[in-house]
């Protein structure tokens, strides 16, 4: 019986010498005093042993119980320690090490663009306005006097949203948020409207489904042609230099009436011509109109006595002329090599 406990002991000792780990100690201890342990084996066979020789047997079976749970303490103590020490090893701080330099990020070319657009517009007067993306058909095209057959409902154009009502869609153009503060009937208006549209547009250096479009809108007693053009102008001159000039051109839009496009000169060549312009010297930038007095009954305003002026301008559009950029999808792309130049 000696010789047995004495080899269990052994084998514990050799065993605990490389044990590195705490799962590998709970093993060693299962292993020799669990429930189906060696010296629990060694403990159920104390019937064999005779009446007189169990007292002693049964102390030298509890001495070397108790020196194993000590050698078993003690390492547990040890590999805690160790544990304990590479932990604050490798939470050491050096306080005269020398601090790391943040990398701060910057405004992306579309932020920079439109904070100095609505800067230009804030300071005469505007209100800058925001509208649910999300949008009614209604909002969308008819209260903009776009009639039902109109291309631009296709839904090869427009993106609708499977509802009950079937009449909600993805906005196509920010000239909603127009309507919605119209028949808040809140006159004078001067608004800016910035924010995404949705188009079914594939992507290419030129479209992409999802933009942006600034929309600017002013209702008001004894509104001009004159004011939009004075308005714009000063606007391209702003933006775009002292120099710039503007040239406005008929054209058609539902919900404006007269309508136009209107121009700047470029500011790549100063209007002589060059490859940037294709040689007219002149670059479109904008579509702008009087209001269509059918648009002002439609959000409760007498077109009688109100009368006023609308424009709309992409704002990857004016970005990319602004700062020369010849592919729209760098906007989107996330290039930190881009990104960096702005």
């Amino acid at each position: 019986m000696r010789e047995k406990l004495e080899k269990i002991k052994e084998k514990a000792l050799q065993q605990l010498g490389s044990c590195d780990s705490a799962d590998r100690l709970n093993e060693i201890r299962v292993s020799i005093l669990g429930k189906k342990g060696e010296l629990t084996d060694l403990l159920k066979s104390m019937r064999d042993v005779l009446p007189e020789d169990r007292p002693r047997v049964g102390q030298m079976v509890n001495e070397t119980r108790g020196e194993i749970e000590r050698l078993l303490e003690e390492r547990k103590t040890k590999l805690e320690k160790a544990a304990r020490e590479a932990r604050m090893k490798a939470e050491v701080i050096d306080v005269t090490l020398p601090g790391k330099r943040a990398e701060l990020g910057h405004r992306h070319p579309n932020t920079i663009v439109l904070e100095e657009v609505e800067r230009i517009f804030v300071g005469m007067g505007y209100e800058v306005v925001e509208g649910p993306e999300v949008e009614k058909d209604y909002y969308n095209f008819a209260a903009l006097n776009i009639p039902a057959d109109h291309p631009a409902k296709d839904e090869q154009d427009t993106f609708y949203v499977a509802c009950a009502a079937g009449d909600i869609l993805l906005r196509t153009q920010t000239s909603g948020v127009q309507v919605h503060e119209m028949e808040k009937g809140k006159l004078p208006i001067r608004m800016l409207a910035p924010g995404r549209v949705f188009r079914s547009d594939e992507v290419d250096a030129t479209h992409s489904p999802c933009f942006h479009q600034i929309e600017g809108l002013v209702i008001d007693r004894h509104i001009t042609f004159a004011d939009l053009k004075g308005t714009l102008a000063e606007f391209a001159r702003e933006l775009f230099g002292e120099e710039t000039k503007v040239k406005f051109r008929p054209h058609h839009f539902p919900f404006t009436e007269p309508s136009a496009e209107m121009d700047v000169t470029c500011f790549k060549c100063g209007g002589k011509g060059c490859r940037f312009c294709k040689g007219s010297g002149w670059i479109e930038i904008l579509g702008c109109g009087m209001v269509h007095p059918h648009v002002l009954e439609m959000s409760g305003i007498d077109p009688g006595e109100y009368t006023g002026f609308a424009f709309g301008v992409g704002l990857e559009r004016i970005t990319l002329l602004k700062y020369e950029i010849d592919d729209m999808r760098l906007l989107y792309e996330n290039d930190i090599r881009f990104l960096r130049q702005f």
